[in-house]
């Protein structure tokens, strides 16, 4: 694929970028590498992290080497198999009153639509979660409604709540923790997204999927309080990718 392009990250990661653009067609193919290389077992690969457009190989450079990588993947970046046949649709309550979503005001103002409309058209969105990062266990979802699309904020917030929904440019998340942030705070969810004593810490992975349900305030209070019992259970269900 003449396409794609090997680009060394120090002496112990190699990185293989698809494009230079956010789009489900390239997230698709990072992550479909990723399961690949996760089958093959290629000597010395420790392990994978997805980006937006890319692959980052971490590897032992005792066992193998950037240029040994270079030749392995690339004569398996054709290959079908990894592709996922079904994923997870998660259906994240979400509250949007204005107690938990101090921008939502502004948000409509700017779009020029209805606070009302804005939540409809945010919660009636299905997301891919394509990364996962920059807090432990923070989701970038896309794509926003075109018509959602916002840059980050000028003045962003040292300090925005944890669970804390968020949009910027064509991406929404949640805030796992309380952390800063620049992106318009829309709403809450009022579940966990990240605990080190699971199997698995993240909740939501690269390449799931996410809608967000609407909640009134008391459903958002009745759920946090489950959650914080270990009483509640985020539900989804298992669909085509």
């Amino acid at each position: 694929m003449t396409d794609v392009r090997f680009l060394p990250a120090g002496d112990k990661a190699l990185v293989v970028e698809f494009g230079d653009t956010i789009e489900r067609a390239l997230s698709e193919r990072v992550l479909r590498l990723a399961t690949r290389l996760k089958d093959l077992r290629l000597q010395g690969v420790i392990e994978t992290l997805p980006t937006f457009r890319s692959l980052l190989v971490r590897y032992d450079p005792l066992q193998t080497s950037g240029a040994a990588l270079e030749k392995d993947i690339g004569a398996h970046l054709a290959d079908k198999a990894g592709a996922k046949q079904e994923t997870r649709l998660w259906q994240i309550p979400a509250c949007y009153d204005k107690r938990c979503a101090p921008d939502l005001d502004e948000v409509a103002k700017r779009t020029k639509l209805t606070t009302d409309d804005v939540v409809a058209r945010h919660s009636g969105t299905q997301y891919l979660v394509y990364v996962v990062g920059f807090a432990a266990g923070f989701p970038y979802m896309g794509d926003l409604p075109p018509e959602l699309v916002l840059p980050r904020r000028t003045d962003p917030r040292v300090r925005v709540p944890a669970g804390s929904i968020a949009m910027a440019t064509t991406l929404t998340g949640i805030y796992p923790l309380e952390s800063p942030g620049g992106w318009h705070l829309i709403g809450a969810a009022p579940i966990r997204l990240f605990d080190s004593g699971w199997e698995r810490p993240a909740l939501l992975r690269p390449g799931d999927l996410a809608k967000f349900e609407p909640v009134d305030f008391a459903e958002y209070e009745r759920i946090r309080s489950a959650v914080e019992r270990d009483d509640y259970t985020v539900p989804y269900t298992m669909v085509a990718a």
